[in-house]
């Protein structure tokens, strides 16, 4: 049985690469057909009789197209360069597997698409994470950023949390081996295992005068993608951190429990959100727009599907406003750009990162990995291409290194005015904020990003 295809719009920190070879078939037909003289013309009917002359075809050798190579021959210097590094290279015996994924990696990257690429297993696993919606591992939110892999926060009831680790924690060795100039990436897979076995993380920390272990039994850690709640102002909040399997679920649920305490208004957070399956930023979408075009995808053949919303939405009419940011990507930026064409709500806070493409993630055999393939560029409802240039919020807020040390949240802040004040006018649009309308004459214009 071939392994399952999934639709994907997700964007990964990590720089992908893959390939597609369907289309060779009708490519190799069209390379072999030979290029006729004008005088072949008149004896098209005789052509069964016998072999054309000679003189039909193009004397030019420029113009007669050289056949596909064989696929033996096509690969005949690869499996020379495997021999000779098997034979000659001084450090033996080689990794036989590493050498197959940077094959791998280098035939993809030299398709020049960033989001078109190869994930070795353990990267598979990681990118699968916030779409199955649970791992096995101790649980916490990690800085990768530092010299060390650092703690942001435990969750809550998790095994990190129950073991006593705080934010700020420097993971500097595991069971026992020193992560200094270890990849963060290779320190959460060893921090990672399954569920019930045991790991022991030296620890730095800001206060204690020596490094010291803590042992973490790992657990099955389910990775909520839907938080919502009411705010003292009367508004209710959403805040989105992925497109998963079970998002729509959750926000059913969340948005019918908010809902019954009568809001003034809805924030829907996207800030930070990377993306995930199509099939569920449709769904979100749905549940705030009534009716019409959510997107559409452009294949390369110039076909095109149209995805719209199913009807079925349980926030149409509440006032809502929704949060972006330069983390805001794909999926989040299909919702966002929906909401802003249909002029259903405002946009509120940065650019977004500008991911106009679609994926399908195909496993590997043998659990190799997989491979994710750009199959299409995506739209918004409008006709907008959003690749490299991100959607541009209505109310531009900007959020500061200040404003993350004071603990303040602008963006948030101006989305509450926005929501309780009807009179107010929001900057550079023609509409008060009683709600915009779908067909106003406001533009987007396209940022460019650095």
């Amino acid at each position: 049985m071939m392994p399952r295809v999934i639709k994907i719009v997700v964007v990964l920190e990590t720089v992908l690469i893959a390939a597609s070879l369907f289309a060779l078939g009708g490519t190799a037909v069209g390379l072999l057909l030979p290029r006729l003289q004008p005088e072949a013309a008149a004896a098209v009917t005789d052509w069964l009789a016998g072999p054309l002359p000679d003189s039909w075809f193009s004397a030019q050798p420029a113009d007669l197209p050289a056949e596909s190579p064989s696929a033996d021959d096509l690969f005949a210097p690869f499996w020379q360069a495997w021999e000779i590094v098997h034979d000659e290279f001084v450090d033996q015996p080689v990794d036989d597997v590493k050498m197959m994924q940077g094959a791998i990696r280098g035939m993809l990257e030299s398709l020049g698409d960033d989001q078109t690429g190869y994930m070795d297993p353990d990267e598979y696993g990681q990118a699968n994470i916030p779409l199955e919606g649970s791992y096995e591992g101790i649980g916490a939110w990690v800085d990768t950023e530092g010299e060390y892999l650092t703690i942001i926060s435990p969750m809550e009831g998790s095994p990190a949390e129950r073991a006593g680790l705080r934010p700020g924690d420097q993971v500097i060795a595991v069971d026992g081996e020193d992560m200094t100039g270890v990849p963060a990436e290779l320190v959460i897979r060893r921090v990672m295992g399954p569920e019930g076995t045991a790991v022991v993380l030296t620890i730095r920390r800001e206060g204690a005068a020596e490094p010291f272990d803590v042992e973490v039994t790992r657990g099955r850690i389910s990775v909520p993608s839907v938080e919502g709640r009411m705010l003292e102002s009367g508004v209710a909040y959403i805040q989105l951190s992925s497109f998963g399997a079970e998002t729509i679920g959750d926000l059913r649920r969340t948005l019918r429990t908010l809902l019954a305490e009568d809001p003034a208004g809805l924030i829907l957070d996207l800030r930070g959100n990377g993306g995930g399956y199509l099939d569920s930023a449709v769904d979100v979408t749905s549940e705030f727009i009534r009716d019409g075009v959510v997107l559409i995808e452009r294949f390369g053949d110039g076909r095109e599907e149209v995805y719209r919303a199913n009807g079925d939405g349980l926030a149409l009419d509440i006032p809502l406003v929704v949060l972006i940011d330069g983390g805001s990507a794909s999926a989040s930026e299909i919702v966002a750009g929906a909401i802003q064409d249909h002029g259903r709500g405002w946009l509120v806070g940065e650019a977004s990162f500008g991911k106009g493409s679609v994926q399908n993630w195909h496993p590997l055999r043998d659990d190799a990995g997989a491979v994710r393939v750009t199959i299409a560029r995506w739209f918004t409802p409008d006709g907008r291409s959003i690749e490299d240039g991100g959607l541009r919020p209505d109310v531009e807020v900007p959020f500061t290194d200040e404003d993350l040390a004071a603990e303040r949240d602008p963006q948030l802040e101006r989305a509450i005015e926005l929501l309780l004040s009807p009179s107010a006018v929001v900057p550079g649009l023609p509409f008060a904020a009683d709600g915009p309308p779908r067909d106003s004459a406001v533009s987007h214009p396209r940022l460019t990003r650095d």
